[in-house]
């Protein structure tokens, strides 16, 4: 057979690369050296090959001048270790090579060309390896879940091991609702996130326990609406309000909205945990056990934080961010906010076991003296009671002075389907205290750090909007982190944040605002203008249509617009003046209404100063609304 090689890769050292590179794979299996028979065949070939093949250029004088050298070559190539393919090739190689290529070519482009196929071998190896261990975390095949259950079990014990844990993007202080919602959001974001918390066991809280449907909402947004499945929590369908022996209901206005769509109140501790578990489970993410002491400051940058193990030891930990969500006991706040707390009452909490609400899956809301009580389920089998106590001090429950004011003064006030519930759940002795506690958002922007949760923002929980707000600031905040990838340039980066405080305004200020105005207003006084706006309230809810609705639906998160809170606050107030006009108007009246108007001004317009009025109704007019990413 005759092979003609008239294409421009009949050069001789393209030729020896390509097939050298072909061979060179096979080699990598157990090698052995050709010998005797197999050796003289090859050469043999070799030799005639040289003489037989027309398509190759060369003469007899030739062959005879660099025979001697063919030879050489053949030897040099029969002494390396090849695999039998290896030696095939090796053999085809040199009946095509018998005459083109002198020694010192041969060696070398044999190197270069063995180097090379080495290299792309180990690169395609490596690859494969990576490949498949990626994989492996998303499959959950075995090796995942060894470094998985590892990784998870470090968290616990609080051993951090450098090997498994590269250094973290965020730190996180703090594992409550905000914590724990967003190590989850941050983490599946691809960052790495080591979350900080005092107490990883079940929290066991009086509130925090009635997630808002505008928070259920966001909730799906997040990725994280199964953290309410398989905790017995409640579907919550809107509020029931009672009055001196009267009620109305105010259902939220869902009609727009998936069916699944609604409240839902449970156990704060099931749903915190549920919110830990999914993100201990994501392998970027560390949930380690620890008090965080104090924030490592360098230059005016926040660095990281220094920290507490459980069992005693100080370690520090360093990341481009670091987010304070560590509640509403922060002991962190104020260095990067000027927190004015405000403690206007206490709830004092019960559980009412195996009763029936008089609205189902609905709040009960008991416009009572002196202030209101809330009642709504819990679980399947489990009511919360919260009644409100306004101000600084008490009764004590050790002597039993809290469980004689519970039975005469509240009691007596409570609707008559719950009320041999409520006296049992008085007598069993389980009381919870909590105080009530209210502080307006106002940072110092740090290079470094952010503050969010309660430990950033509180507002009276009468309205159950507190999870709202947070889970709409990470929302927020995640938008806004999701361009960069590059957190190290902690001037740009704080900077650049400051839009977030302005962007969360028209959210967070309408609900905080709207549960403040709404405690003022449901609270009793002596004031005859503000028993006015209190029956008020009451009659205008109770109107149906856009007057229940769109007060409803400012609550529930479903519609969070400032301007159309003024208007509905305001328009109760009107309300109220018209009710005591009619039928015919009197200057004292007169005088009630003008009070009424002038009181109902004086408890929403501090709260909207306090919240700030170009944030919360003009934030296009901020620079900061307008913040660009940084360049990175």
């Amino acid at each position: 057979m005759r092979l003609k090689l008239n294409t421009p890769t009949s050069h001789p050292c393209i030729r020896w690369t390509a097939v050298t590179f072909l061979s060179y794979p096979f080699a990598l299996v157990p090698p052995y050296r050709l010998h005797g028979k197999v050796a003289n065949h090859v050469h043999n070939n070799h030799a005639n090959s040289a003489t037989t093949a027309g398509g190759i250029s060369c003469d007899s004088q030739e062959h005879r001048r660099t025979a001697g050298g063919d030879t050489i070559r053949s030897s040099l190539l029969l002494n390396l270790p090849l695999s039998p393919l290896g030696a095939s090739f090796a053999g085809l190689l040199l009946s095509f090579q018998a005459k083109e290529m002198a020694t010192d070519q041969f060696i070398v482009v044999t190197f270069f060309a063995s180097l090379l196929g080495f290299v792309l071998v180990l690169f395609a190896f490596l690859r494969d390896t990576k490949r498949r261990t990626i994989k492996g975390h998303h499959r959950g095949d075995g090796s995942a879940v060894n470094v998985r259950k590892e990784v998870v079990q470090s968290s616990v014990d609080g051993d951090y091991r450098p090997d498994i844990w590269p250094r973290a993007d965020v730190i996180i202080v703090g594992a409550g609702v905000a914590g724990a919602a967003l190590a989850n959001t941050l983490g599946k974001e691809g960052r790495q996130v080591h979350v900080i918390e005092r107490d990883l066991n079940e929290p066991d809280r009086i509130v925090g326990e009635l997630l808002q449907p505008g928070g259920y909402l966001k909730l799906i947004e997040l990725g994280l609406e199964d953290c309410v499945e398989n905790i017995d929590a409640q579907r919550v369908l809107g509020y029931a309000l009672f009055k001196d022996g009267k009620h109305t209901r105010l259902s939220y206005p869902l009609e727009k909205f998936h069916s699944d769509v609604a409240g839902r109140s449970f156990h704060n501790g099931r749903f915190i945990q549920r919110m830990r578990d999914k993100a201990a489970s994501l392998p970027n993410v560390r949930l380690e056990q620890g008090t965080v002491t104090s924030l490592i400051e360098e230059n005016g940058t926040i660095k990281g934080v220094q920290y507490k193990t459980k069992t005693g030891q100080e370690l520090k930990a360093y990341a481009p961010l670091t987010i304070v969500c560590d509640g509403c006991f922060s002991n962190l706040r104020r260095s990067l906010c000027e927190p004015k707390v405000d403690v206007p009452s206490h709830f004092v909490g019960l559980v009412l076991e195996n009763c029936q609400l008089p609205f189902s899956n609905h709040g009960h809301v008991i416009l009572a003296d002196p202030s209101p009580i809330l009642f709504y389920p819990i679980s399947s089998t489990e009511v919360r009671c919260l009644v409100d106590v306004p101000g600084q001090k008490l009764p004590s429950i050790a002597n039993g002075e809290m469980a004689a004011y519970l039975k005469t003064a509240v009691a007596p006030q409570v609707p008559p389907e719950l009320h041999d519930s409520f006296v049992a759940a008085v007598e069993k002795g389980n009381i919870r205290t909590m105080p009530n506690r209210s502080m307006p958002a106002a940072p110092h922007p740090t290079p470094g750090a952010l503050l969010m949760g309660d430990a950033f923002n509180m507002r009276h929980p009468l309205t159950g909007g507190g999870m709202t707000v947070a889970l709409s600031d990470i929302v927020v905040l995640r938008n806004l982190l999701n361009p960069l990838h590059d957190l190290n340039d902690a001037a740009s980066l704080c900077k650049y944040l400051e839009s977030f405080y302005t962007l969360r305004k028209p959210v967070a200020a309408t609900i905080n605002t709207l549960a403040g105005a709404l405690y003022k207003v449901f609270s009793s006084s002596p004031d005859r203008a503000r028993k006015e706006m209190r029956q008020a309230c009451f009659d205008y809810l109770s109107l149906g249509g856009v007057f229940s609705t769109g007060p409803i639906s400012l609550l529930s998160g479903l519609n969070p617009r400032p301007l159309s809170l003024v208007a509905h606050f305001f328009a109760v107030a009107i309300y109220g003046v018209g009710r005591l006009l009619l039928p015919y108007p009197s200057p004292a009246r007169l005088w009630i209404g003008a009070r009424l108007i002038s009181g109902a001004s004086a408890i929403i317009f501090p709260i909207i100063k306090a919240e700030g009025v170009r944030q919360m109704f003009f934030p296009a007019t901020v620079p900061a609304y307008y913040r660009a990413p940084h360049v990175q």
